[in-house]
């Protein structure tokens, strides 16, 4: 599958989509729909067991949406065909994958670029990489799943702050609150990104993706935790992997995790 706005490769079992809209990767609709199309490539392919997303290697994640997109859709935000719900279908795909999707943060993240990162299930990121939500300064608020993902993760009273100010906010910070996983210095983001990408693929699919739902579903109704939990247990004791991984584990050998 080729692209116009994006990059993929494949290393090992890991898929790898980089942005690539020069010169900040600023995320047209056209771009979304690619984006849309490679998730959902990586998700149907069964060699394909962890994803990563990132800008590459240049200053730029994503710079945001492109504002004359933006612009023309602002009449009517949801109607089907429009920017923001068009973009929406493609985080929503992000965030609900069965498997594994890494945000390799190499530079700038705003708007839309941060809401792709807050969609993603880790996020690791360049030591000089920037996150923020500027659309206030636009008179407009995130539309792409930043007014409810943000304060999860970072708590609601740093959220408050960082969405009210629109300010920029250094990796450091962003590690601090909880956003970002892992630090590294940029030269060495694709290979860390990787390693953490294989060490995940590695895990039995079947319980990665029911790691995934329930943490997913305990965020929408947290008063269901513990059914859901006991939901995504039994359905990971059932597969395959499960009965080989307490197999491994008493007869003293590494296990042979097939994915089934």
């Amino acid at each position: 599958m080729s692209f116009e706005f994006l990059l993929t490769g494949q290393e090992g079992s890991v898929r790898i989509i980089t942005l690539n809209r020069p010169k900040a990767n600023a995320l047209s609709q056209a771009l979304m729909a690619e984006l849309l199309a490679a998730v959902n490539d990586a998700v149907a392919d069964a060699a394909t067991r962890a994803i990563i997303i990132t800008g590459g290697e240049g200053k730029f994640f994503a710079a945001g949406a492109d504002i004359p997109s933006l612009q023309n859709t602002l009449s009517d935000p949801l109607v089907s065909g429009g920017m923001l719900a068009e973009g929406l279908k493609t985080i929503q795909a992000i965030e609900e994958s069965p498997k594994p999707i890494i945000a390799a943060v190499n530079g700038i993240a705003l708007g839309g670029g941060c809401e792709i990162c807050l969609a993603c299930h880790l996020r690791i990121a360049a030591s000089t990489a920037l996150f923020g939500q500027p659309e206030i300064n636009l008179g407009i608020i995130p539309g792409w799943g930043g007014m409810h993902r943000l304060p999860q993760l970072i708590g609601e009273a740093r959220a408050k702050e960082w969405l009210l100010t629109g300010r920029q906010v250094t990796a450091d910070e962003a590690c601090a609150a909880g956003l970002v996983c892992r630090l590294v210095p940029a030269e060495e983001l694709r290979a860390a990104a990787l390693e953490l990408a294989g060490v995940v693929a590695s895990k039995p699919a079947a319980a990665v993706a029911a790691t995934l739902s329930v943490l997913r579903e305990r965020a929408k109704f947290p008063e269901r935790g513990a059914e859901l939990e006991a939901e995504g247990f039994t359905r990971a004791a059932a597969s395959k992997d499960a009965a080989e991984g307490i197999a491994a584990f008493l007869e003293k050998r590494a296990p042979n995790f097939t994915g089934e």
